[in-house]
């Protein structure tokens, strides 16, 4: 057995205490395991030593090759291990593998944990020091005067820094890659110099003569070789445009991309964009950015890289990156910090995980993995990506500023309608798409049988919650002030498939939500999607709060609507004759009903039989072509809803005798507890006890359930990171 004298990094806590705490933490964290350590690890260490507590090892892969060790000679204890890192920064240049050999047992887990009061941070980059006022007299003439007695310079080559990545075209469409390197100060990302500056577009002014087209909606698009006008002369003062990018919302307001400028004519204000292109085209009007200048360094928080020189230019928002006040980071790292692939019953607990150029954590297959109280920030891509096995989770996490979404769940079977059993929970996310921008929210389930649940989610520019597949249950979160940039987009958001069912929107408070363009929608069923039940939740101050957009079978009971346009929305899109709506029906979701094992669907989901009077039945003869007449928007059900403010609303293509309604409180006071206002707590929404409501057969809503829940890491996160 080990040392275990509390001496060294680790000393501070008796035996006794520090054996009883981590048996707490560890059942918080679904390990099932009460075990004291048995590897060490510290900054101080050497991989020389034994992995004591007193002589601990410097890597954590020493640590790992010592456990695989003890678990081939069967010398792990019954009740699990865990290995210890003392606080401090571990700089990664390479993932943290962990494989089947390194897997626990049901109730006896292998934890990877923080000791007790102590900060790990594993990082994917680079602290940078020794930045100096600028001096180069060419460097100070392309630099917008303003800027001049501000922007810093930082020579990455001096601190031996040359590989930096390649930007890369990503957004809608575009496969995810590792990020380029970022840059970090005070704990939050930085912005590359741009033009105009952040929050603010320009409109695309048009594209050459010639080069348009009609869209299936009937509107004019640039085609994208032939690129797009611009307006005004503000590219005039930029001396280098060999790696200039755009990013915009070319055609849609729901899909964006960043693309290489190819070519700038200056006389024509013209721009065109490398191959291979994005999805659409260029629509005049649509918001447009361009990026990567030195000239439009001319903002608190601006940077650029000039990757020939390995000079670094940075104005920073405080001064920090002269003083030291603040740290400063760039992203290296072009992997994961932590990949778990195959392993089962392994626990990653109380760690902070940042900076790198990929997603913080990885894990494929196995089962039964967590991912607990961890503090998840200022990553390229996802925080953490959990794709097949079963029964994995990320509890009580902290997940901020990602480039691309937050927890991405995948599991399940949908052949078999197997279970995954993925979870998360008690997790706060804020700024998810920082890069990608769309369909890239805080939390993404596809598959069968995933749970989000008691999460809070906030400042997102698209969906907060994504999903595709059968009986995922969504309960219990708080999201507000998400579809910051975006439009025609969900709070919670699934489409396009009649064999998405069974899946439960339930006890959610969802408010402030933005959009531009056709704005957003509350609990967002798009394109004929079918079969949910929305009940429970609390709709405050949401723009089209439950929108069933052309589909079947969705149960909206239950919720509490206040301040909406409007609380109910149906239209039946499935009956419309134009050929991109008639081709979604006919074409794309009849093939998805062949992807999927109808007759186990059938029996599972009775109400889709129904679609035989539309499709024909199995087997039978195909309704098809001119004798397809459409799907209508039937069999849903509106009941025992509170709506203070606008209520339903039904058209295109759709009739209100096809839904059924029944015992809605509407135009009538509900008598609430609180007097709900821009501060709201999801509590002012419980209804007094001689509300009108409970004689049409309105159930209480467990309001103090929603939304975070005060936990062991839930107070160590908020003593890291106040925010």
């Amino acid at each position: 057995m080990h040392d275990r004298m509390w001496s060294g990094p680790f000393r501070g806590r008796c035996p006794v205490e520090g054996t009883i705490l981590m048996a707490i933490a560890l059942l918080i964290a679904g390990a099932g395991s009460g075990a004291m350590a048995d590897y060490f690890v510290a900054t101080n260490g050497s991989d020389a030593n034994p992995g004591t507590m007193s002589q601990p090892f410097a890597s954590l892969e020493a640590a790992r090759d010592a456990v695989r060790r003890d678990r081939a000679a069967g010398k792990i204890p019954a009740e699990g291990l865990a290995v210890v890192i003392a606080g401090g920064d571990y700089i990664r240049d390479r993932t943290l593998e962990l494989g089947v050999e390194d897997s626990g047992a049901p109730g006896a887990a292998i934890a990877w944990r923080s000791a007790d009061g102590g900060r790990v941070r594993l990082l994917g980059g680079r602290r940078l020091t020794g930045f100096k006022p600028v001096a180069d007299a060419a460097v100070l003439e392309r630099l917008d005067p303003s800027a001049r007695g501000h922007v810093l310079q930082c020579d990455l080559a001096a601190l031996g820094i040359r590989e930096f990545g390649a930007m890369q075209s990503r957004g809608f469409g575009r496969a995810t890659a590792a990020a380029h390197c970022e840059l970090f100060h005070g704990g939050r990302p930085m912005t590359l110099a741009r033009w105009p500056n952040e929050g603010t577009f320009e409109k695309i002014a048009g594209f050459p003569e010639g080069s348009g087209r009609i869209d299936e909606h009937g509107g004019n698009l640039g085609e994208l070789p032939g690129g797009f006008l611009y307006s005004g002369d503000r590219p005039n003062r930029w001396r280098d445009v060999s790696d200039v990018w755009v990013h915009g919302y070319w055609a849609w307001d729901w899909a964006n991309s960043y693309e290489r400028v190819a070519s700038l004519d200056l006389d024509r204000h013209h721009v065109k964009t490398l191959a291979p292109h994005g999805l659409y085209g260029f629509r005049k009007g649509q918001r447009f950015y361009f990026l990567n200048l030195l000239e439009e360094l001319d903002a608190p928080g601006e940077w650029y890289l000039d990757r020939r020189s390995g000079q670094l230019y940075f104005w920073p928002p405080d001064g920090g990156g002269r003083s030291g006040s603040e740290e400063t980071l760039l992203s290296l790292l072009d992997k994961p910090l932590i990949r778990i692939a195959g392993a089962s019953n392994v626990v990653v607990e109380g760690l902070v995980l940042e900076a790198t150029r990929a997603s913080a954590v990885e894990i494929r297959g196995g089962g039964s993995n967590r991912v607990v109280g961890c503090l998840i920030r200022n990553i390229g891509n996802s925080g953490v990506v959990i794709e097949g096995g079963r029964g994995h989770g990320v509890q009580s996490c902290d997940v901020f500023d990602t480039g691309d979404g937050g927890v991405n769940l995948s599991g399940g079977d949908r052949r078999t309608l197997e279970s995954g059993g993925h979870f998360v929970e008690n997790c706060h996310f804020q700024h998810q798409g920082r890069w990608s921008k769309c369909y890239v929210p805080a939390i993404l389930l596809q598959g069968v049988g995933l749970r989000a649940s008691h999460n809070l989610i906030h400042d997102h520019p698209h969906c907060a919650i994504l999903y595709g597949g059968n009986e995922h249950l969504i309960e219990f979160n708080e999201i507000h002030h998400i579809a910051l940039e975006t439009g025609d987009v969900g709070a919670i958001y699934t489409g396009r498939d009649y064999t998405f069912r069974g899946n439960r929107i339930r006890n959610n408070f969802i408010h402030h939500t933005g959009g531009v363009g056709m704005g957003s929608m509350g609990a967002y069923m798009d394109d004929c999607v079918s079969g949910t039940e929305i009940s429970g939740n609390i709709f405050f101050g949401v723009q089209r709060a439950a929108f069933l957009g052309g589909g079947r079978d969705h149960h909206v009971e239950n919720n509490v609507f206040v301040n909406c346009d409007h609380a109910v929305e149906l239209d039946g899109r499935g009956l419309d004759k134009s050929p991109v709506w008639r081709g979604m029906v006919d074409d794309t979701m009849r093939k998805q009903l062949g992807n999927v094992p109808l007759e186990l669907y059938r029996e599972r989901y009775p109400e889709m039989k129904a679609l035989d009077a539309h499709y024909g039945p199995p087997g039978g003869p195909v309704i098809k072509g001119e004798s397809f007449k459409g799907v209508p928007p039937e069999g849903n059900v509106v009941a025992r809803n509170v709506c203070v403010g606008k209520w339903l609303r039904v058209g295109w293509n759709a009739k209100t005798e096809w839904l059924r309604l029944e015992n809605n409180l509407t135009d009538v006071d509900p008598l609430f507890v609180g007097s709900p206002g821009d501060s709201a707590k999801a509590t002012d929404f419980a209804l007094r006890r001689d509300s009108p409501a409970w004689a049409l057969g309105f159930q209480a809503i467990p309001v103090d359930r929603i939304g975070l829940q005060r936990d062991a890491h839930r107070g160590r996160l908020e003593k890291w990171e106040a925010r």
